[in-house]
């Protein structure tokens, strides 16, 4: 990871959420650009409007499971599709508020997942989810 400002990618439908978690990502080091989606089909189109430009890719995607029009898991599996033509390794860690092991088991089963982060969504989680990124 470079020294440039991190960009981190929401895709939850819960704007609540969305805000808190923006404020809270503003809150620590290293300082990040924090872009929202309110479904996995919007957070799709983001990403293939951006495919091979970095600069406009996260380093960080944050995805809910539940949402309409395009579920976590369905994300995933389209993601998966893309993911090749990316140019950057994109860090994606489930956020959701499921306590049922079926959903942190079915996580594990993608290779792109790299955590199942329980909300709600706290300055440590964050932190932890930095360390893992070597910041």
């Amino acid at each position: 990871m470079s020294n440039e400002t991190l960009k981190i990618l929401i895709i939850d439908d819960d704007e609540i959420n969305n805000f808190i978690a923006t404020k809270l990502i503003d809150r620590i080091e290293p300082p990040a650009v924090v872009s929202t989606c309110l479904n996995g089909k919007e957070g799709m189109d983001f990403l293939e409007s951006n495919i091979g430009n970095t600069e406009k890719l996260p380093d960080i995607i944050l995805l809910d499971i539940n949402m309409p029009v395009m579920n976590g898991w369905q994300f995933l599996d389209a993601f998966d599709k893309i993911k090749d033509r990316m140019g950057k390794d994109i860090h994606i860690n489930m956020l959701s508020s499921s306590v049922y092991n079926d959903d942190i088991t079915k996580s594990q089963t993608y290779s792109t997942v790299r955590k199942f982060i329980s909300k709600p969504l706290t300055t440590d989680k964050i932190k932890e989810i930095y360390s893992n990124l070597g910041y």
